[in-house]
């Protein structure tokens, strides 16, 4: 009768066990066998070359392989302390390795669940999906890039402009009837935070928020460097100390927005739509404001070296206290514009001719706790018209 696969299983199974067993018997007999010779005979050998033939009294030639033998021992310890130290070392590379491995895989499977969660139809689900990856991504280096990249593609599919979807304000709407972005879409609101924080530690070049509804967004004190917001509607937007350093805002509607000392060095702002903004002690050095409509602007202080101003509009924008001393303002239109002792001008500009009306400085700017909270916060209707 034939043996049946289990048996055969069994079988072999059993034949490699006494085979592993019969090495491993033998391995141990030749450590014995090596052990004796070792600490047996060759402590002798060792003594009777090193008297090369000398006659020495019994108990001395005892003593000398004595010695012989303690000084293997120590050898042979040592031997033992530096293998032991070297498989601790091993074993802590496997257990870091393993604990790297799990720990990736645990990311991972953060990381899954979060972008899961983001295609929910629960606000809240939502709003903790990308909570989720913000803390990843403060975490894992690694994850940083991609998760920013999701958050800006999260923003610019949620909110396009101009509006798309039936809960988001229409294109017209004014902006004092348009509640907070953390009011209307508290997750988008999240998404922009993140970005902005998660941007002061970004490796690639630029991240695109372009073409997005950003009307009444709380950006302050976040970062956005070469963050692209080219035909954005940032509307009354709050940028208060906001970080846009070569950022691109080509064609952005910034109407009313609170960019008080904020960083726009080397920001490219061309046809760009300023109206009313607020740019006061703000740091526009070699900024590009060309053909930018900047009409009843607050620059009050802000420091414009080397900035461009060719064919912008600045007609009734406040300039006391600016710096313009080497700004470019070639058929740049001043009209209305007011200008205190501390105006800065380019050498040779006739700002009197310009139409630049001068009046008195200021004072020092009121502290920003001392103004009103974005939140309940009412743009003045514009006395310019497009």
């Amino acid at each position: 009768m034939e043996m049946g696969e289990p048996e055969r299983g069994r079988r072999a199974w059993h034949d490699g066990l006494v085979r592993r067993r019969a090495a491993a018997g033998l391995l141990a007999g030749a450590g014995l066998v090596v052990l004796g010779t070792v600490f047996v005979v060759l402590p002798g050998v060792v003594v009777d070359h090193d008297l090369a033939g000398a006659s020495v009294a019994a108990q001395d030639r005892l003593k000398a392989v004595n010695d012989v033998r303690t000084t293997l021992l120590q050898m042979v310890g040592g031997l033992v302390v530096l293998f032991g130290a070297y498989a601790t070392w091993r074993q802590l590379r496997v257990n870091q390795d393993g604990l790297r491995a799990t720990q990736e895989g645990y990311v991972t499977d953060r990381f899954s669940r979060a972008v899961d969660q983001l295609g929910s139809d629960k606000l809240d689900v939502r709003i903790g999906g990308l909570h989720a990856l913000w803390r990843i991504a403060e975490q894992s280096a690694r994850d940083r890039e991609a998760i920013i990249s999701i958050q800006a593609a999260y923003l610019r599919t949620h909110l396009p402009w101009p509006p798309a979807g039936p809960e988001s304000p229409a294109a017209d709407v004014p902006i004092n009837d348009i509640a907070p972005l953390e009011t209307r879409a508290a997750d988008a609101q999240v998404a922009l935070t993140a970005l902005g924080v998660l941007c002061r530690h970004r490796e690639q070049s630029w991240v695109n928020l372009s073409i997005t509804d950003l009307r009444r967004a709380d950006c302050d004190g976040l970062w956005f460097p070469e963050v692209n917001f080219d035909r954005a509607c940032m509307e009354a937007a709050g940028l208060y100390h906001a970080n846009l350093t070569q950022a691109s805002l080509v064609s952005v509607n910034l109407r009313h927005a609170d960019l008080t000392t904020a960083i726009l060095r080397r920001a490219r702002c061309i046809l760009a739509d300023l109206r009313a903004a607020k740019l006061v002690e703000t740091d526009l050095r070699d900024a590009d404001f060309t053909e930018t409509d900047l009409r009843e602007a607050n620059l009050r202080k802000a420091d414009a070296h080397g900035a461009v101003f060719h064919r912008a509009d600045l007609r009734m924008a406040d300039l006391r206290g600016t710096d313009l001393s080497t700004a470019n303002l070639v058929e740049a239109r001043l009209t209305g514009a007011l200008a205190s002792e501390h105006t800065r001008w380019p050498a040779d500009f006739d700002h009197t001719a310009a139409g630049v009306v001068h009046t008195d400085d200021p004072g020092p700017e009121p502290s920003p706790l001392l103004q009103p909270p974005g939140m309940t916060w009412q743009a003045p209707p514009l006395r310019s018209t497009p």
